[in-house]
């Protein structure tokens, strides 16, 4: 399946829910959501007066969750395999295993203004973890993983201005550590299910793909 490319605003309305796509405009009174309740579409209104079934639902469910952090739909299949493989709830997995790819961590940190606007800066090469150049957005950090600006991009123009705007909204997840002088993150421990800011039942992702 294909990254969707079409307007983004369109997939929070499709779930009803703020999948914070578009950074700033989603905070604003410009949010196509505050104004239009119902889903996209010439029949929009009309299919909220449906009765969904429940596989409705739980699809539902789980294309919120896949929006939200923008996977496809085989990684997100390999996301919940690896959680079931793990210790503990598999839905709580599943949802600590998203939190911790790279690309969620560098918007978490506050060093991006959406987690689209983060994998664009992971794949141009702008972040180093543990010293090392990453340019996988996908990449699973682990707890103690120092993620940083490289150099040449903490000293360019652009990404200045925009962590000059971005340092007075941020608002860091206690799982994680901004170090806003030095433009460097770390990960002092590994988020939990009550980490996740997205309203979401993963035991209907679970009962989804365990049919």
């Amino acid at each position: 399946m294909a990254r969707y490319i079409g307007p983004v605003c369109r997939l929070c309305r499709a779930e009803k829910t703020k999948l914070f796509l578009k950074g700033a405009k989603c905070l604003s009174d410009k949010c196509p959501l505050e104004k239009r309740h119902y889903s996209p579409g010439a029949h929009g209104g009309s299919l909220e007066r449906r009765k969904k079934s429940l596989y409705g639902i739980q699809l539902r469910e789980k294309q919120k969750v896949r929006r939200f952090y923008g996977v496809l739909e085989r990684q997100f299949r390999r996301y919940f395999e690896k959680a079931e493989r793990m210790k503990g709830k598999t839905g709580d997995n599943l949802l600590t295993l998203l939190e911790r790819r790279l690309d969620n961590v560098i918007y978490r940190l506050g060093f991006a203004y959406s987690r689209h606007h983060a994998r664009q800066l992971v794949n141009h090469g702008h972040f180093l973890v543990n010293g090392k150049n990453v340019n996988i957005a996908s990449y699973l950090t682990r707890e103690g993983d120092e993620i940083s600006f490289k150099e040449r991009s903490g000293n360019n123009e652009n990404i200045k201005a925009m962590i000059g705007d971005l340092k007075t909204k941020a608002q860091t997840p206690n799982w994680l550590e901004t170090d806003w002088d030095n433009l460097k993150g770390k990960v002092i421990a590994l988020p939990k299910r009550e980490d996740v800011s997205l309203p979401v039942e993963e035991h209907l992702i679970v009962e989804l793909y365990s049919k």
